[in-house]
């Protein structure tokens, strides 16, 4: 690219070819080198400073890209194994954390009385072109895979709606955790990927209002309070609300939509730039943004949904008194689930989403938590995540794939499980806190030699009775090897045999923190493992 092919003729006719660089191009090499070492001195200063190590990477990328652009000496490019933008790769150490997370939700989802199901990655591009408002341009769109028009999953919600639609379902309480795909701006630090995982929980079929979705909340609750990740808050509103104070604000049927999706920028930006949008790039005239301005700005609790209901304009539309009857509802169920104090009516909460129909709800962490996450406040816009779970009430979503257009009534909630590892991923870096990437209970060791043999039998006693059991790979391994394997991965007791413990029919039970010993009978040995380890 930019370089002059050369041809340098010979005596016979041969006419090898050499590349030799333009003086433009080589120009553009110059300012690649220089881009390069400032970018290598940021990645150094970055180590010197012992920064999170996620930031290192993410500045590392950046330079593996350069020095990719840059090329060979000899002007052909050079290969630089990375991952794709907006992804990443997770260690065993990041992978025990998210395990762990993983642990906590589902079990919260199956104490609900949630059962799972799972759909392809892939959906035909018409089941998802249109459900998404605004965010339909972050659409993967794959190429063309003879005569099927297909695109990534964007969440999990259109395709368990075309799920219920297509094997008519009209009642299902499920989870899903699974990848989904977006071609967004990656801000990796803040756990804002192009892949990652979402993990929903649902309920279809027509039920009394409100018991669901306050049923949705309190699995919020629960999920955000056994991570323990700080004070958090959970903002509710009603699209019926936001429609109907659109209306008597007198903003066009048609523009309902796409005004949602300004106001939903709330949370990222001041009123005054919201208004902006409003008017400079979505058309609305001023004293009309300024009459939304007036509601959007609101937040409380019962004593708002009060004062909304006595409202002299929005008391007269008949959607937003839906709306606001139904929160008022809520609020009393979420009293009864104990869960209120962390709820907040805001009127200020969109979701740019097209399919939501209802009550809407977003979970975020205070601000305050940002400094406390990774205890230094330089760092602390890393742990600004924004929102760790969302989602709401969407009743006519299924009707859109059923042929006879029948509607099946669903509500659910989306974990941000990416935002939330983030989270707890910078806390462990500020942390000296050790985490095992292995359940091993008890590794099998000897301190003599040809006894390979019988530390195989014994390590396949210990696995068919269902312990957790490792040997290591080496006909003759040293002891002090092998207890050194179990300190640096954690495993809490070693089984040391030797020609007198197999005399004796006994196993030397060692363990590994107090360095305790203790000949343990060989037929004893599973239980005493068992005991030793079961609060491991």
């Amino acid at each position: 690219r930019g370089g002059v092919w050369v041809i340098d003729g010979r005596p016979g006719g041969q006419a090898p070819l050499s590349l030799s660089l333009s003086p433009v191009a080589m120009a553009g090499r110059a300012e690649l080198e220089v881009a390069v070492k400032e970018q290598g001195e940021v990645v150094r200063r970055l180590k010197a400073d012992k920064a999170p190590q996620h930031q290192i990477s993410e500045e590392l990328a950046k330079l593996l890209e350069l020095k990719a652009q840059l090329g060979t000496n000899d002007g052909k490019p050079q290969f630089v194994l990375k991952t794709p933008k907006g992804t990443r790769d997770y260690n065993p150490k990041q992978m025990a954390i998210r395990e762990k997370v993983f642990s906590t939700i589902i079990n919260c989802f199956k104490r609900h009385g949630a059962e799972t199901i799972d759909t392809p990655v892939f959906e035909l591009k018409e089941t998802l072109t249109g459900k998404y408002g605004e965010d339909s341009k972050l659409i993967y769109d794959l190429k063309d895979q003879g005569g099927e028009l297909l695109s990534l999953r964007y969440d999990l919600t259109v395709p368990f709606a075309r799920y219920l639609a297509m094997n008519k379902i009209t009642n299902i309480k499920r989870y899903h955790i699974a990848k989904v795909y977006r071609r967004d701006n990656p801000a990796m630090t803040r756990g804002r990927y192009r892949e990652f995982y979402q993990c929903d929980f649902d309920i279809a079929g027509q039920y009394d209002p409100m018991i669901p979705d306050a049923e949705c909340l309190k699995i919020v609750h629960e999920i955000l309070s056994e991570l323990q990740l700080g004070e958090f808050l959970i903002k509710v509103n009603d699209r019926r609300v936001l429609d109907g104070m659109f209306e008597v604000c007198g903003v066009p049927a048609d523009k309902f939509r796409t005004i949602c999706s300004a106001v939903d920028k709330m949370d990222k930006m001041p009123w005054e730039d919201v208004k902006n949008e409003m008017v400079s790039e979505k058309g609305l005239a001023p004293e009309t943004a300024d009459k939304i301005g007036e509601y959007v700005q609101l937040n409380g609790r019962s004593e708002l949904i009060d004062k909304l209901v006595q409202d002299a304009k929005l008391s007269q539309n008949k959607v937003a008194m839906e709306g606001l009857n139904d929160m008022k509802q809520l609020f009393v169920y979420l009293t009864l689930f104990g869960v209120e104090e962390k709820v907040l009516f805001d009127l200020s909460l969109a979701r740019g989403l097209d399919y939501y129909t209802g009550v809407i709800y977003e979970a975020v962490l205070a601000q305050s938590q940002a400094a406390t996450q990774t205890q230094q406040s330089e760092h602390s816009e890393q742990v600004s995540v924004g929102s760790v779970a969302a989602g709401g009430r969407y009743d006519g979503l299924v009707g859109m794939f059923d042929p006879k257009g029948r509607k099946v009534p669903c509500v659910g909630v989306s974990i941000g499980i990416e935002r939330i590892f983030s989270i707890m991923e910078q806390r462990l870096e500020a942390s000296d806190q050790k985490i095992r990437t292995t359940e091993t209970q008890v590794l099998v060791a000897t301190a003599q030699k040809k006894l390979l043999e019988e530390r195989m039998k014994l390590v396949a006693e210990l696995w068919k009775s269902g312990i957790k059991a490792e040997i290591t790979y080496k006909k003759n391994p040293k002891l002090l090897n092998q207890l050194q394997y179990c300190e640096e991965t954690g495993i809490p007791l070693v089984a040391i045999i030797g020609e007198q413990e197999l005399k004796d029919g006994v196993v030397k039970l060692r363990v590994v923190s107090t360095r305790e010993e203790v000949d343990v009978a060989r037929a004893d040995l599973i239980e005493e493992i068992e005991k030793r380890t079961c609060q491991s």
